[in-house]
């Protein structure tokens, strides 16, 4: 059996599929922007948008006045999506070509957001590197906010399984470094008018012992 490339999987969509004929895509990313708001995370706090895509949270952290914001996306044709839309607010964001299951952060952040990338690791290397890298990732008292499918959420996406996540199942995935704050469901309509359950969790990084 051929082994899956992940990178040209997504590369691939991005080429071939517009924002709006993707499952995933949402004009506003509501409970994202409720999270930041949540936490009170001030203007200068440094944000990174792990597999933001060409996600339109990074649009609506400008325009709410953020200055440190990361973008990273597996792929680059994402990437370029954003820029082009962003245009000269491009500048003010740093970009990333790099997969989150083999991300290795070279500095902190205060506020790491996932939004529909953790679910897709499924091995258990990848996942265990993932919190890894999130736990080295984010400063102490930092905060971590990850969507991911729920137990009656999806089983695949883009034609690849998931793993789905219970609020008791995330919790325990990263409890050992992180601090639940607060989990809930949501359920996302994608544009082709189907619904999509996700459980959403902000965690705060523990103390380093």
């Amino acid at each position: 059996m051929e082994e899956f490339d992940r990178k040209q999987h997504w590369e691939n969509i991005y080429q071939t599929k517009q924002s709006g004929e993707v499952s995933w895509f949402q004009p506003t990313p509501t409970t994202s922007l409720d999270f930041v708001k949540f936490f009170n995370i001030p203007k200068t706090a440094k944000i990174i948008d792990v597999g933001g895509g060409d996600s339109l949270f990074v649009d609506h952290l400008l325009d709410l006045g953020y200055q440190d914001v990361t973008v990273l996306d597996i792929s680059a044709a994402a990437l370029q999506r954003s820029k082009q839309r962003l245009g000269d607010k491009a500048a003010k964001v740093t970009w990333l070509v790099d997969d989150a299951a083999s991300f290795s952060p070279t500095v902190q952040y205060d506020f790491w957001h996932d939004r529909a990338v953790f679910h897709f690791l499924t091995q258990e290397q990848e996942i265990e590197h993932y919190t890894d890298a999130a736990r080295r990732g984010i400063k102490p008292s930092g905060i971590l906010v990850i969507g991911t499918f729920s137990e009656q959420g999806a089983k695949k996406c883009s034609g690849i399984e998931v793993r789905q996540y219970s609020e008791e199942t995330m919790s325990t995935r990263l409890g050992n470094f992180f601090e639940k704050v607060k989990c809930l469901t949501v359920d996302h309509k994608t544009p082709f008018n189907t619904v999509q359950n996700f459980i959403f969790c902000g965690f705060r990084r523990l103390p380093t012992p």
